[in-house]
């Protein structure tokens, strides 16, 4: 029995109980991430909506080795509440963060202040946050990455993004100051940016999936009224199963929020992806989400006459309301330019932005501005 088996077993027999880890078949397969030498578990654990530290300590537990914050989740206090969880088990699992910081000064600060929330003296990955051009990637901000590894804080720098993928990924591999990408990356999606996935891969860099659930409406709960409406039996664990089904997907990190959902999360990374089964499933799931969900497709990107950016805000509003990460949503619409904030859809006669897509993106973006504004 390998190591990985035994520690599922053994995270499965200490959690007995009504709240119990079910004893799910198969090992949880591992992939190398890219040239950096490590080896995440496939499942990954995105922490950004858990509020539940038991559920990190026996995901850990049960031999998932790879668990993803940042610096503003929770308004820091979802590293606290990390590092607590696995600050015993720190030898067996890799810790990631992310900076949104802007220039050197501000991230080199975030990264010591994350050390210390996560009380460990290094993080595996640590991320220049959410940049969606390479402006957003200066010189200094590398460099500053460059500082921390020599200084033992960072193993690897890595990059997020959930748009202009295209270009985000030219930039990133032509560049080669870049370890690991952290990418969105699901159903909605398509085929047309696994192209640059796979050349990244294949060049050495590490890739993660994030946003691999299409909007977090998983959250929603059975009983609730929006359930039917936002999501179909089955849908988000072929939405998993999707996200990891190539080879150049390294690891996945869904947000999980309770033990039923690490078990779910278990099972169908275990059990893969059938085209034909959990393809309807998606399928049906993509025309319930298909008004209120972003695929950051870039077709509204300088469309809006007020100047607003489309993607991000509808964005904004989904961690509101998809995820339940209000404070997340408004602090993101909070660093847009004063003008922009100011801007109200209902001052326009008429929206001229239309999503290819189908996102009805004036009921979104002044939904984002009514809670947000």
């Amino acid at each position: 029995m390998d190591a990985t088996r035994r520690g599922f077993l053994a995270g499965a027999a200490l959690l007995a109980g009504p709240r119990s880890l079910k004893a799910a078949p198969g090992d949880m397969p591992k992939r190398k991430l890219g040239r950096t030498g490590l080896e995440p578990t496939l499942l990954g654990f995105g922490c950004m909506t858990t509020t539940d530290a038991s559920v990190i300590e026996q995901a850990a537990d049960a031999g998932i080795n790879w668990f993803d914050t940042a610096r503003g989740y929770q308004n820091g206090n979802n590293e606290r509440m990390v590092g607590a969880a696995l600050k015993s088990r720190r030898q067996k699992v890799h810790i990631t963060t992310k900076t949104p910081a802007r220039n050197r000064a501000g991230a080199l600060a975030h990264l010591d202040t994350s050390l210390r929330e996560l009380q460990t003296d290094h993080v595996d990955v640590w991320y220049l946050h959410n940049r969606s051009n390479p402006s957003d990637c200066p010189d200094e901000l590398f460099d500053a990455q460059d500082e921390a590894v020599k200084a033992g804080k960072a193993r690897f720098r890595g990059v997020s993004f959930h748009a202009n993928h295209e270009q985000m990924f030219r930039f990133l591999i032509d560049k080669g100051r870049t370890e690991v990408i952290l990418v969105s990356y699901n159903f909605t999606m398509g085929e047309k940016i696994e192209p640059l996935m796979k050349e990244a891969s294949d060049k050495g860099i590490g890739i993660v999936a994030m946003k691999v659930m299409a909007g977090g409406w998983r959250r929603v709960r059975e009983g609730d009224p929006m359930r039917e409406k936002l999501s179909r039996p089955g849908a988000f664990a072929a939405a998993l199963k999707w996200a990891v089904r190539r080879p150049f997907v390294h690891t996945a990190i869904p947000g999980i929020l309770d033990l039923d959902q690490l078990d779910e999360n278990w099972r169908a990374v275990t059990a893969g992806y059938r085209p034909e089964a959990d393809g309807k499933l998606l399928a049906a799931q993509l025309d319930l989400i298909r008004p209120v969900y972003c695929r950051s497709c870039g077709a509204c990107t300088g469309a809006c006459p007020k100047g607003l950016p489309v993607s991000d805000i509808v964005r904004y509003v989904n961690y509101a309301e998809g995820y339940g990460e209000f404070a997340l949503g408004r602090d993101q619409f909070r660093l847009l330019p004063e003008p922009l904030r100011e801007v109200r859809c209902s001052d326009c006669t008429r929206c001229v932005v239309e999503c290819p897509n189908g996102v009805r993106v004036a009921e979104r973006v002044a939904r984002a501005q009514e809670l947000f504004a």
